[in-house]
């Protein structure tokens, strides 16, 4: 079985013929995979720590602490307050995370029929958004009291809706028939 790595450049064989790309250099690819998630109740330090040790055991890397951009008296928040992580994965990181989320996660979760073709926008990214963090392997407890949610953006360089649906199905991206 090919790695989503080496269907990259299948995908691009195939595309070059599809949409008539002439140039190598018009060859699609994944550039970046953005994991970020949401702390919630960012005054409870040991679900802030909790989100970090999850989030740097499903993406291999340590991520970044992001702080409110700005102060919400409605939500008792001051600006810089803890918000959530963020791990923008690139090379081999972002090939190992991409073949578990695809192979592995994806079809762990309940009730899934496929990714939908409209979280697509207009700039090459693809986002997905993941309920419960549990669905990959690395972070299966006994204690699932804490449950947090990931946003999952996959950064290509193909700048049109449907050469990148195109991209990610040739990739094995299992997304819907519209």
């Amino acid at each position: 079985m090919k790695t989503l790595k080496e269907k990259q450049k299948d995908a691009f064989l195939a595309m070059k013929k599809e949409f008539g790309y002439e140039n190598a250099m018009e060859a699609p690819k994944v550039t970046k995979v953005v994991v970020s998630s949401g702390v919630g109740s960012f005054k409870d330090k040991k679900k802030i720590e909790l989100a970090l040790d999850r989030i740097e055991r499903i993406t291999g890397q340590k991520p970044v602490l992001r702080g409110a951009k700005k102060s919400i008296a409605a939500y008792k928040s001051r600006e810089g307050d803890p918000m959530g992580y963020l791990a923008t994965l690139r090379g081999e990181k972002m090939w190992n995370f991409l073949e578990k989320l695809v192979h592995i996660a994806l079809p762990r979760t309940k009730d899934f029929r496929g990714l939908p073709p409209t979280s697509m926008d207009g700039m090459g990214g693809y986002s997905i958004g993941v309920r419960e963090h549990t669905i990959f392997p690395e972070t299966t407890d006994e204690e699932l009291k804490d449950v947090f949610g990931l946003g999952v953006t996959i950064v290509t360089n193909v700048r049109d809706r449907q050469q990148n649906k195109r991209f990610l199905e040739l990739l094995g991206f299992p997304i819907k028939k519209a």
